[in-house]
């Protein structure tokens, strides 16, 4: 096991011991990439998609336990899958399954705890100094290959920091790659392009006009569960496009983890204040907020706010549990974030720590290795295409978690030492520019090229009479999006990918049997 400290980088293996009649197997420390596995009796199966599990005969029955944290993660999180007894390796894990049937398992890694004060005797100038030649190293490393490298180019900080790396170290132009969409709001490529001119990439962009029911159901194909990141989409049409001049790209995954770059991680500062406002007060406050009409100004804003601690509140800005309360029947609901803690204790960083460090090692755990690296494997995988992260090296992890919040974030400005360190390699539009997501515009395509599908799917007696949703709810979200009322683009592709997936999840199950 011991061995195991000497790996870098993205792996996930199985080792037969011949002399020991033992199986070992080993995921990388991030979880880049997956590995599944069931104990069937005296027997290991085991594969990176849900789907080998199938194919080798294992019938895969759903866990509706597990699907219970979907509507609450997005997707189902580690180390649980869709199927009863199917298990994710974790992040940094290992398993050994002997001939006798007998299993061993633990952690030759976990995530470090983000650190409060510096370590001793290290100067931010001399942090920095580290900062700048690890990230130089780990670009480098993942620059060697035997078959064409490229990069994707988002016009992001940390995707144009590894681009501006790349140059420095490639005889050639570096190759890099950026999509954009007609939708003004969702295009970036005029960012991307500055970071291509500066370098003198040879720069490839394109424009999609998505497919996007063929899409759906390619994307509910390679996840094998459901899945509720729409980023997969604009991730899917990168990698296809790369995949026709590389079969290697550098990404920027990492950056906004582990130097604070998320804009959630300004707004802990506001709901830590109302730890000072009595539970009875807040408690009320939830109360009052669950009789207001659905919709009603300050509604979500007072649910948030209500919960009891601030990492409980972390958790419901985006999916509010009074929404879900409404959204989905009571067998469907999950836990409050007690029952979330106990349930996948390793996305908590401990009792007695500060909010802003409880939610960056929430997001550089559950989140990345559940749903960024997930989303990035799945699609890239699906056309052939690898994708390497120089910002996910567990020796610069290391070093970003052992730097305190105030060399990363100041105020309203993140990845504050990553600029300081590497910023002059950048165009200065970028060091300014408003943070943007990976985004896609769900909100005017199902009004349009998705109106029928949704409706076909989630307005269809097979997937109401399941009884997981409230039927007049979802006609309720359904409504006012598509007149224009408000944009609940997220939720109704949560739902559409779920219902894609059970009846995908049921046609293979009859193949199967038959």
């Amino acid at each position: 096991m011991s061995g195991l400290d000497r790996l870098r980088g993205m792996f996930a293996f199985a080792l037969w011991d011949r002399e020991e009649r033992t199986t070992l197997l080993v995921r990388d420390r991030v979880g880049k990439k997956p590995l599944y596995y069931t104990v069937r009796g005296r027997k290991l199966y085991f594969g990176s998609e849900l789907k080998c599990l199938r194919a080798a005969g294992i019938p895969l029955k759903m866990d509706r336990d597990a699907l219970r944290w979907y509507f609450q993660m997005s997707h189902v999180p580690d180390p649980f899958t869709a199927y009863e007894g199917v298990l994710k390796l974790p992040a940094g894990g290992w398993l050994r399954f002997h001939e006798s049937g007998k299993v061993e398992q633990g952690r030759y890694w976990r995530m470090p705890i983000p650190a409060k004060e510096a370590p001793a005797g290290l100067t931010r100038e001399q942090a920095m100094g580290q900062v700048r030649e690890l990230f130089d190293e780990s670009v480098r490393l993942r620059m060697v290959a035997d078959v064409p490298v490229g990069a994707f180019l988002s016009g992001g900080i940390d995707s144009s920091l590894v681009v501006a790396t790349m140059a420095r170290f490639s005889p050639e132009p570096v190759r890099t790659f950026s999509i954009g969409f007609e939708e003004a709001a969702f295009d970036e490529t005029r960012y991307a392009r500055m970071v291509a001119e500066r370098y003198k990439t040879q720069h490839h962009e394109i424009i999609v006009k998505p497919d996007s029911i063929e899409l759906v159901d390619r994307i509910v194909d390679s996840f094998d569960e459901p899945f509720a990141d729409p980023s997969a989409i604009p991730t899917y049409y990168l990698c296809e496009f790369a995949a026709q001049h590389v079969k290697v790209a550098l990404s920027g995954d990492g950056g906004d983890e582990f130097f604070n770059g998320y804009e959630s991680f300004f707004e802990i500062d506001a709901l830590s204040r109302w730890d000072r406002v009595p539970r009875w007060v807040r408690a009320g406050l939830g109360m009052f907020a669950s009789q207001l009409p659905h919709g009603a100004y300050g509604r979500h804003r007072m649910h948030v706010l209500s919960r009891l601690t601030s990492f409980d509140r972390y958790l419901s800005r985006y999916n509010p549990p009074g929404f879900r309360d409404r959204l989905l029947t009571p067998a469907w609901r999950t836990p409050d974030t007690a029952g979330l803690i106990q349930t996948l204790p390793d996305v908590y960083a401990g009792d007695g720590l500060d909010p802003l460090t409880e939610a960056v090692y929430y997001e550089a755990t559950e989140k990345l290795t559940g749903d960024i690296l997930v989303k990035v494997d799945r699609m890239s995988m699906a056309c052939s295409l690898e994708v390497r992260g120089p910002l996910l090296d567990h020796k610069l992890v290391e070093l970003a978690m052992s730097l305190p919040h105030a060399w990363k974030q100041e105020g309203r400005r993140g990845k504050t030492i990553l600029l300081d360190a590497l910023g002059d390699r950048l165009p200065p539009a970028l060091l300014t520019r408003p943070k943007a997501g990976f985004g896609v515009p769900l909100d005017s395509w199902f009004r349009t090229s998705l109106r029928t599908y949704l409706h076909d799917h989630l307005l269809s007696r097979d997937f109401l009479d399941r009884e997981i949703v409230s039927e007049p709810f979802l006609r309720e979200l359904i409504d006012e999006h598509q007149r224009g009322r408000r944009d609940h683009g997220y939720f109704l592709w949560a739902m559409l990918m779920l219902a894609t997936w059970l009846r995908r999840f049921e046609s293979d199950s009859l193949r199967s049997a038959a």
